[in-house]
């Protein structure tokens, strides 16, 4: 069965539609199936502006629909499995809505340390939803939630999880790394890494907060010393301090 997004059986009037070249602005038309096209004026290949490919996060036939995507449209891709990944961790974890609404938080300050720091935010997302996936199974196997037995626990869920949505491999080893450190920094660490421990830091301690007062003078400290990108220190700052 052909996939009803490129059969032309199931087209609209507004599948062929035109669109103005980046670089000359004359018109060009495309279908909607298009991936690029080529200005006839200049020369200029440009990517079709309307390609809707978001099924492309988790089908695992999309390489055979997207396998001549320019590089740009491909790295979109990987931003995109943020999204399956986030549908997939909420499954996992059902009903403790704590653990999800903490990796919601997480994901959602590392999203503004990771957009100024220039991260790669397909890694930083992932992780960020991912870094307690271990977390029951830490509590089962081990009778603790201590720090260690998640970052055992962790990657090989956070594995299966990203296969199934067909992650590269590139990602996955990335990712299952930071999970598998996450609580604990390495002498040298990569940017992915440090916005992750950065958002998971200011998450962390919204928690032991969120039913007393904080104490301002010991988190002044401790965001001096503990937050490894300064964009996570100022996120702090302004979120505590200010």
């Amino acid at each position: 069965m052909k996939c009803p997004g490129q059969d032309s059986r199931y087209w609209k009037p507004d599948s062929i539609f035109e669109a103005r070249c980046p670089n000359c602005g004359k018109t060009v038309e495309f279908f909607k199936d298009d991936t690029t096209r080529k200005c006839d004026h200049c020369g200029h290949r440009f990517a079709n502006p309307k390609m809707d490919f978001g099924c492309a996060a988790y089908c695992k036939f999309a390489a055979q629909c997207l396998g001549t995507l320019p590089p740009e449209l491909l790295a979109r891709r990987e931003d995109l499995l943020k999204d399956r990944i986030a549908i997939e961790m909420k499954k996992y974890f059902g009903r403790d809505f704590k653990r999800i609404g903490h990796a919601v938080r997480v994901a959602r300050h590392a999203e503004k340390i990771g957009l100024q720091e220039g991260a790669n935010m397909a890694v930083v997302l992932a992780s960020a939803y991912l870094h307690d996936i271990g977390i029951h199974e830490a509590e089962r196997k081990h009778g603790s939630t201590a720090g260690r037995y998640q970052e055992a626990e962790g990657p090989p869920i956070a594995r299966r999880i990203m296969e199934k949505l067909g992650a590269s491999k590139p990602l996955i080893e990335e990712v299952c790394d930071i999970i598998g450190h996450h609580h604990h920094p390495r002498d040298e660490e990569t940017l992915n890494f440090k916005i992750l421990y950065d958002a998971d830091l200011i998450a962390n301690i919204e928690d032991n907060h969120k039913d007393r007062p904080i104490d301002k003078e010991k988190v002044e400290k401790l965001i001096q010393t503990a937050f490894l990108t300064e964009s996570g220190r100022k996120l702090a700052e302004k979120q505590f301090l200010a």
